[in-house]
């Protein structure tokens, strides 16, 4: 099976990208979803977040507790150790999640799954990955998207990005680049050659016993 990193910086269009890859029938496993689930109502770091982050613990109608994200960002927001001790909780979990989901994809006879993590080079999931795939765009393009957000503010944009790897060393660090500004059919073609660029490796890997050379 080919495990295939996906990401790119705020305002790239990686979740885009992202469901362009399932509506082709891919199986994406998202980093960001399976951090909502695991402190949504029943989930598995609820307990924990809410020993370090009280405050952040609240009760749904059902009376299940979960961690409210709004109480808990201004809690980890400029706060390193704070943010540290939070990731400690929640990474490990996710990458758990992300084992299980692959588990999974490969017992429904998937042979390629694509992993959205949006940081994955800051912390070293690059390395669990056969091909990491970029989503990228003009600096200007990005700043209009991002800055077009609800409640984003120029000092918000600027913290996200300074916790980002840079959008150039992504490029250098990935096998592939996906521009996302040439408009959404274009993302889409790209998209398809990329399914059909790993299809093909697929193909000669069963043929060869070895995978192709690059």
């Amino acid at each position: 099976m080919i495990k295939i990193g996906l990401t790119g910086s705020i305002g790239m269009g990686k979740s885009t990208a992202s469901q362009m890859f399932r509506d082709m029938g891919i199986p994406v496993h998202c980093a960001d979803k399976a951090v909502h689930d695991l402190m949504a109502p029943g989930g598995k770091a609820v307990d924990q977040v809410a020993e370090i982050f009280p405050t952040a613990k609240a009760i749904d109608e059902d009376g299940k507790a979960y961690i409210d994200r709004n109480k808990l960002a201004p809690l980890v927001l400029n706060a390193p150790l704070a943010l540290k001790k939070l990731e400690e909780i929640l990474h490990p979990l996710v990458r758990e999640d992300s084992m299980q989901y692959l588990a999974n994809a490969k017992k429904l006879g998937h042979k390629m799954v694509i992993f959205d993590i949006p940081l994955l080079f800051e912390k070293g999931r690059d390395k669990d990955m056969d091909k990491i795939i970029c989503i990228s765009a003009p600096e200007d393009v990005q700043r209009e998207r991002v800055l077009a957000r609800k409640n984003m503010t120029e000092e918000k944009f600027q913290q996200i990005l300074s916790k980002q790897v840079p959008d150039a060393e992504k490029r250098t660090r990935s096998d592939i680049i996906i521009e996302s500004h040439h408009g959404m059919d274009a993302m889409r073609e790209d998209v398809k050659k990329v399914i059909a660029q790993f299809d093909k490796k697929k193909a000669q890997l069963n043929h060869k016993g070895k995978p192709p050379q690059p």
